[in-house]
């Protein structure tokens, strides 16, 4: 989710859902290194049954890393991306399944984002070259002193993208990582092994959650399954709330904010390369030489547990005197639904809501309200409710109070967020002011507010990505190629007259081929991952579609103090313009890029002791059992199709490193074979209850946690989540609101 400050605000309201994790240690023993038995059981007390990986959260940081030495080349990219699952598996420990899931091609609505990341990062690179050259000729022409200039090549991270040959290449390395571990770690013997590479369309996380949806509707679905889903995206949370399974955990890097950096001209800490004078470092001891270069501390890691979190929502959100029976996993629903107001990936958020400024507070009071007057939800089944409590698919005049309470323009003027010394940032609409419609119609859209028709527009685009959003959460991609075609988002005052504004989407579409993604997310300036006919056209200026990649192009800050913040003022790839384009230089792509340029499957892999594997390895004997169905009782009660491998990885047969660091498996013990979901067809209608058999963890939250706001973090039990002190706080409730918490009587 496009939210940098909402896991900062929920885990500083909701404290006791975050626990560290504890990690147990590899030893060292005669100077031979003992690895950890992740066979034995969980040191941080809980047994896991699935781990989610959402891989493009560990790939990024493994290759270009902001604290620490990059690696040297690619080899040393994938080494790190190993080791870093396996720690993630150390502390997990699953049981039962491991689900690897990279970002394929994902739906338009999500490009937009992408492309906007990658000119982004385009553009910051090239500065930065600029700003290293200017500021070293300065440093330099005044005696001070710098290291000698490294001439490195720098790490492009937009080849981070499906269809690249460094995605080609990690798949396959992948493979070899999954096949080694099968074949030689007993933590690994019983479990299945799902690998979603870059070629399967989808973005990872949504990736993960069909699969989840999909497992929960068959008959053999253990309802008490406890999963842990690996990321650092705040949509992780939505999207665990949104499956409403009972036991659902995130791990991710325990956030410390203001961590010294390196400059990145001098590699000294405790200053910036705008404020680097270059002096040469003092020596502090024997071995101060050395200091630079030696590692920095890992990462810890914490759990966020939903479990928790749903007890507060719960507290928070139940409501008393309603007109009809209250639900709280419709109530969950909802709130899930409140927050793709503040920001998400998809939609920019509402003018007038702020996360800092008590946005989903605010939603919350307004929802409560709305909520006892029409006696409806707003949500159901992942679908928008109309106030006659039929399904549309659409929002209703009923979702409009939900985040509009006659309060468009703030009465305040908006303070700088990080500092007080740094200067407010420019901002020409001041919705403090009056005239604040117009100014923010005319300095966005170039239109004049009282212009009804164009902000009905918007509107409706809106409208249709509330939708969007919602069914995307709940029962996957509704359309591959909706998006929202505006830079901002309207006021909330404009959702006017809304009921029968959409109806619903276009069915059977298609998600773009990997090599047409690169195309609509990647500068001229990362052309070189694409085929050279293919290049040209994001350079050549007599390109039809050479206004899609402009040079430079403007970054409006929008209120916000830093330019990542802000909202880059791209244009929009018009699809069809683009698909003209490619048409001329299809037939030039060679079978390497062709093969690149494909859909590929799911891989389930298993080791030789697991129950499936003979199964499996008859499938392969005949040759001819295309789209099997594999057998619950033998995998976990996981259920799917099965279907031959092309180049499969089999049992005795040896799997050659792609990595020459790394040895051969010369006794592989591991099988390979494609993968699918179960399949529904259009008529698959995700549940969102809590199933039958499911048991509801026990209550952990006390008193005192509710009353401090829970400040306190602790291991997984959850009596030591208390502060340190033990104290509780007794706040009366215009305190609770100062502080931003939300006062619950006691009826």
């Amino acid at each position: 989710m496009g939210v940098p400050a909402f896991f900062r605000w929920l885990s500083r309201k909701y404290s006791t859902i975050v626990v560290h994790c504890t990690e147990e240690r590899s030893k060292e023993c005669n100077g031979v290194r003992i690895p950890v038995d992740t066979s034995k059981p969980n040191p941080n007390e809980v047994e896991f049954d699935n781990l989610y990986l959402d891989m493009n959260g560990i790939i990024h940081p493994c290759t270009h890393p902001e604290d620490k030495a990059a690696p040297k080349n690619e080899d040393e990219m994938m080494v790190a991306i190993f080791e870093y699952m396996d720690r993630l598996f150390n502390i997990v420990r699953p049981r039962r399944v491991l689900y690897m899931a990279i970002d394929g091609v994902a739906p338009r609505a999500k490009m937009n984002q992408q492309r906007s990341r990658r000119f982004r990062a385009s553009k910051e690179g090239v500065e930065l070259v600029e700003e290293k050259s200017r500021i070293r000729e300065e440093i330099l022409g005044r005696g001070g002193y710098l290291p000698p200039d490294e001439i490195k090549e720098r790490f492009d991270s937009n080849c981070i993208t499906p269809g690249t040959e460094f995605m080609d290449n990690l798949a396959k390395c992948l493979r070899y990582y999954i096949a080694d571990r099968l074949s030689n770690d007993p933590g690994w013997r019983n479990i299945t092994v799902i690998l979603s590479d870059a070629s399967v369309p989808g973005e990872g996380e949504h990736k993960i959650m069909d699969y989840i949806r999909r497992q929960r509707a068959q008959p053999h679905h253990d309802p008490n399954t406890h999963h842990c889903l690996c990321g650092a995206d705040a949509d992780l949370i939505m999207l665990g709330l949104a499956t409403h399974e009972p036991n659902f955990t995130i791990i991710r890097e325990e956030f410390k904010p203001n961590q010294p950096r390196p400059c990145a001209m001098c590699g000294q800490k405790g200053h910036e390369i705008k404020d680097c004078q270059g002096v040469a470092r003092e020596k502090q001891g024997e071995h101060d030489e050395f200091a630079d270069a030696m590692p920095t501390s890992e990462q810890e890691f914490i759990f966020i547990r939903l479990c928790v979190l749903r007890e507060y929502l719960e507290r928070e959100l139940t409501m008393a005197s309603l007109p009809f029976p209250f639900d709280f996993e419709r109530t969950v629903d909802d709130w899930v639904f409140m927050c793709f107001f503040v920001g998400n990936d998809f939609l920019p958020h509402l003018p007038s809501l702020e996360i800092r400024e008590g946005a989903i507070d605010r939603l919350v009071g307004i929802y409560k309200d709305v909520v006892h007057k029409t006696g409806v939800s707003v949500v159901s089944v992942g679908l928008v409710m109309s106030p006659s409590r039929k399904v549309y698919g659409s929002v209703s005049q009923t979702p409009i109070f939900i985040f509009y309470d006659g309060q468009d323009g703030r009465g305040v003027k908006r303070k700088a967020e990080d500092s007080d010394s740094e200067p407010d940032p420019e901002d020409n609409v001041r919705l403090w002011e009056d005239g604040w419609k117009q100014r923010y119609y005319k300095t966005k859209f170039d239109v004049d507010a009282t212009d009804d028709d164009f902000r009905k527009k918007v509107v409706m685009s809106y409208v249709e990505g509330l939708c969007w959003v919602l069914r995307y959460y709940y029962q996957g991609c509704a359309s591959w190629k909706w998006y929202f075609p505006f830079h901002y988002a309207p006021f909330a005052s404009d959702f006017k007259d809304i009921k029968g504004m959409f109806t619903d989407f276009e069915l059977g579409t298609k998600p773009f081929k990997p090599l047409e993604q690169l195309m609509g997310v990647f500068p001229a300036a990362s052309g070189n991952f694409l085929p050279e006919t293919w290049r040209s056209l994001m350079s050549n200026p007599e390109s039809s579609i050479i206004d899609f990649y402009p040079d430079d192009f403007a970054i409006d800050l929008n209120g916000k103090k830093y330019a990542w913040q802000g909202v880059a003022l791209l244009p929009f790839v018009d699809e069809r313009r683009l698909r003209a384009a490619l048409a001329e230089v299809y037939p030039n792509l060679s079978p390497e890029e062709n093969k690149r340029n494909s859909l590929g499957s799911d891989m389930l892999f298993v080791g030789k002791s697991h129950s499936i594997c003979d199964f499996i390895q008859e499938l392969y004997r005949g040759e001819s059992h295309e789209g099997t169905e594999m057998p619950a009782e033998l995998c976990h009660g996981i259920q799917g199709i099965l279907n031959l491998d092309r180049d499969p990885i089999l049992p005795d047969k040896p799997v050659e490193s792609p990595i020459p660091m790394l040895r051969d498996i010369a006794q592989n013990s591991a099988i390979g074979v494609k993968y699918k979901d179960p399949q529904f067809g259009e008529t698959f209608v995700f549940k969102a209850v809590i199933l039958h058999g499911a048991k509801i963890p026990a209550k952990v939250l006390k008193p005192g946690d509710w009353e401090r706001g829970n400040r306190g973090r602790g291991n997984w039990r959850p009596q030591l989540g208390f502060n340190s002190n033990r104290q509780q706080v007794h706040l009366d409730q215009s305190a609770f609101r100062a502080l931003g918490y939300v006062h619950i009587s006691s009826d």
